[in-house]
């Protein structure tokens, strides 16, 4: 099936399949709604998938380095990576990888000089159709530059200590801010890395001061090392889920939880993971990892998940190393559609880490907006596209 766009000519694969249970929620519907609701499961095992493709994919703006809508020179950044956005009150907070605040005309890549390993900048833009102006950027020095959140070590990439510390997603649990963050050991071929752990970090000051909490951390080769979260209500309690993948590109995707609670959140005893399902269909969590099933298999990167109201699905963007893809799935654990192809590499080389943001949706959000990577300039540039629903 093929669909026109107002960028070069995307190839769709549709989606068709049985599924096992369905999901309602309540969520904003379209940009500048600041009343962030936690999706609710409810299992039902006669839904059906009903996402058929995507069409209208449009390049909107670039949002940071030379010539972006945004001035991050004044920051300090002309070249970053990532932009996974996490929403506090009516601000929303853009958090990028690896930062240069100096980089030739001719680099490729990520590389430069005044090398911090994330930074991140806040916005109350609400709305999405010509793209996002950041208000400011978090942990800003005397300068105006941004700073590290939590800055990494800086190593060398010889695989015996910590190159940089990556962010990989965020959640706000009350006034509190939480970064799901890599520690990097070696940096290896394109798309594939070795991590020490992955942990969290909070700021209790709306991202002024950020500090690296000793615990929950997960093992550096386990299936929980990057991340995309959503605030999940289910049995009656508000839990943050989290899609997680190993270090690299080339995973699965598996998925545990935690009560949406300060305490729980800093407890790693209070995580579950998805174990199994019973027969009618009932999910069945454990407090051990290694019980951890995997809900999405392929080579999942850079991956973001959040409630589509559009479609009454859920909806799971992320890259294979190649082209970007959407998926929908019934509950958070699966059944997960077919992937559809959303941007394609021929179009857009070196393309990665698609993420979604429910604040950022339109036309009842039928049209979803998301951050996309390009590795060439090294910078982040901002996307839209519309869902086409075949029931």
């Amino acid at each position: 099936m093929r669909h026109a766009r107002a960028t070069p000519t995307l190839r769709i694969a549709a989606a068709a399949a049985s599924a096992a249970f369905a999901l309602c929620a309540c969520a904003a519907a379209d940009a500048g709604d600041d009343a962030m609701s936690p999706a609710a499961v409810d299992p039902d095992p006669d839904e059906p998938f009903v996402l058929e493709g995507v069409r209208d994919l449009t390049e909107i703006a670039k949002l940071t380095g030379p010539d972006a809508i945004n001035d991050t020179e004044a920051a300090a950044v002309a070249g970053t990576d990532l932009g996974s956005m996490v929403n506090l009150g009516d601000k929303t907070f853009f958090l990028f990888g690896d930062t240069f605040g100096q980089r030739d005309p001719d680099s490729y890549g990520g590389q430069g000089g005044n090398w911090r390993s994330n930074v991140s900048a806040w916005t109350t833009d609400d709305d999405p159709s010509d793209g996002i102006t950041f208000d400011g950027w978090t942990s800003s020095d005397d300068l105006g530059w941004a700073t590290a959140l939590v800055e990494g070590e800086h190593d060398a990439n010889d695989g015996t200590g910590e190159v940089t510390k990556i962010p990989t997603y965020g959640f706000a649990v009350g006034d509190a801010l939480y970064l799901s963050y890599m520690s990097v050991r070696y940096w290896g071929e394109p798309g594939a890395w070795d991590s020490n752990f992955a942990g969290l970090a909070k700021s209790t000051d709306e991202g002024r001061v950020w500090t690296a909490l000793d615990a929950p951390r997960w093992p550096g080769d386990s299936n929980f090392i990057q991340v995309a979260t959503a605030h999940v209500v289910d049995g009656g309690t508000e839990h943050i889920y989290f899609w997680s993948i190993p270090a690299g590109r080339f995973g699965g995707v598996q998925l545990m939880r935690v009560p949406a609670t300060v305490e729980a959140v800093e407890d790693a005893s209070a995580y579950e993971y998805f174990a199994s399902t019973t027969a009618d269909g009932t999910p069945e969590w454990s407090a051990d990892m290694a019980a951890a099933v995997t809900v999405v298999d392929g080579t999942i990167g850079g991956l973001s998940v959040m409630w589509s109201d559009y479609l009454d699905r859920w909806i799971m963007t992320y890259s294979d190393g190649g082209n970007a893809y959407i998926r929908e799935g019934i509950t958070p654990w699966g059944p997960w559609g077919e992937p559809i192809e959303m941007v394609s590499a021929d179009d857009y080389p070196g393309l990665y880490s698609p993420y979604l943001n429910p604040r950022y949706v339109s036309d009842g959000g039928q049209r979803i907006y998301f951050t996309l990577s390009l590795w060439g300039p090294y910078n982040v540039f901002w996307f839209s596209v519309e869902l086409v629903r075949g029931r």
